[in-house]
């Protein structure tokens, strides 16, 4: 199988049983969900959810929160990895979103890189999620996904998979399968333990074949 026949596979499959993807993350404005998505880092989203309706009620605009002290917003999200460091983050970027952005969120990814916190990762999400931009953010599940099945081969940075997968997926589905990929990364693609057995994306999966192989090898000896 080439690199575009399993492309335009997973993508068929995708397309098929998960039309609709999108974030998990609870927001209700492009700055909420660039507040969201910077303490979702090393956390997962459902923790996220449970400490932001708080967070957002107090501070919903970067104008409230460019007002905030640290220690205010790290009380609100102790429960999050990193709270100091993130609560930093927060006030500093609502700050600097307000100073130079007039409190609207940028659309480009290099301007959104200069806020604090904020990496490649984060602001491909922000461009993608809100922009609608052809932005392929690349977390530890994409990162995972893409190399077992195959649309990646020895990918060794974030950076070079998602250059990867921005080559061969249409433009147009982009901040999709940025979704498809997170999603199924976190319900079947699992790291420690695939469920191999309940993927419709096996027939397709390099990783599924090298496995049996090996099973079909060992069985024989």
């Amino acid at each position: 199988m080439t690199r575009s026949e399993r492309y335009r596979g997973v993508i068929a499959w995708f397309e098929e049983h998960m039309p609709v993807a999108e974030t998990e993350l609870n927001y209700r404005s492009p700055f909420e969900l660039l507040v969201a998505v910077i303490l979702s880092a090393q956390c997962t989203d459902k923790r996220v959810n449970l400490v932001t309706p708080a967070l957002f009620l107090q501070y919903p605009t970067a104008e409230l929160m460019a007002r905030a002290e640290v220690e205010d917003i790290f009380e609100l999200i102790r429960s999050i990895s990193y709270p100091k460091a993130k609560a930093g983050y927060l006030v500093g970027t609502a700050q600097r979103l307000v100073a130079d952005y007039g409190g609207e969120v940028p659309e480009e990814r290099e301007e959104l890189m200069k806020l604090p916190g904020v990496g490649r990762k984060t602001a491909n999400v922000i461009a993608s999620v809100i922009f609608q931009q052809p932005t392929m953010a690349v977390d530890t599940h994409v990162f995972r996904v893409a190399n077992r099945i195959g649309l990646t081969t020895n990918s060794r940075t974030p950076l070079a998979t998602e250059l990867t997968l921005i080559k061969y997926i249409p433009e147009e589905l982009i901040p999709k399968a940025h979704h498809w990929l997170i999603l199924h990364g976190r319900y079947v693609c699992l790291a420690r333990k695939p469920k191999c057995s309940e993927c419709g994306l096996s027939s397709l999966c390099r990783y599924y074949a090298a496995a049996q192989r090996k099973q079909s090898k060992s069985s024989k000896n």
